[in-house]
């Protein structure tokens, strides 16, 4: 659509019962087609959404600009951050799902961005599932408080993600309301079967259709 900035893939739902939209996030180097098997298995009943990132680092697709390994360029962020809240809502209008329906659903890079939103604009997503997030930012003014269902799975032995940044962000999430679950796992920053199989259960028991 002429209107929607971000190259994305927008899958509706399989029936016509008005449900909700996984908006799908991926990883650096990734695009918008990367989590669509993720999100038909952890929703088989719900529209997919899945939008590749804007910025390119050596040719890979990032959501935002990053100055090293676990350093990101704040400014480029919260502009990314904006841009992809009103690509939402535009998406919204142009394929008529509810915006109170948006389930985040990122991995890494994908992760951040969502959870840079779920900090900078609490009515945008009604939950979010993020795989190896950590803190994108450290918010300096207070926001409107939701009681979002937030799921962060975290890797124990991930190189990449320290396990203090991802507990971090999960208090800045509670101090805007968020009813947060962090799930560990014994693996790395490579996701595993087992616990795609605890967050398609944590959706189903913690967001209801």
């Amino acid at each position: 659509m002429a209107d929607l900035d971000f190259v994305h893939e927008y899958i509706p739902a399989p029936s016509d019962t008005a449900g909700r939209t996984l908006v799908l996030l991926h990883g650096t180097g990734g695009n918008e087609r990367d989590l669509l098997p993720l999100g038909r298995f952890l929703d088989p009943s719900a529209a997919l959404l899945g939008v590749r990132g804007k910025v390119l680092e050596g040719g890979m697709p990032r959501f935002f600009r990053r100055l090293a390994e676990g350093v990101f360029d704040e400014e480029d962020l919260l502009f990314r951050t904006d841009e992809l809240v009103d690509f939402l809502r535009a998406a919204s209008a142009t394929y008529g799902f509810a915006t109170d329906t948006l389930i985040a659903v990122g991995y890494s890079n994908g992760a951040n961005i969502a959870a840079s939103i779920l900090l900078r604009h609490t009515d945008v997503f009604a939950g979010a599932l993020l795989f190896r997030p950590m803190v994108p930012f450290e918010p300096e003014q207070a926001a409107a408080k939701r009681a979002t269902p937030v799921l962060l799975s975290a890797g124990e032995a991930d190189p990449i993600v320290p396990a203090q940044s991802t507990k971090r962000l999960g208090e800045l999430l509670e101090a805007r309301g968020a009813n947060v679950d962090i799930q560990w796992h014994r693996g790395g920053h490579g996701l595993m079967e087992p616990e795609l199989q605890l967050a398609k259960l944590w959706l189903d028991q913690k967001i209801s259709r």
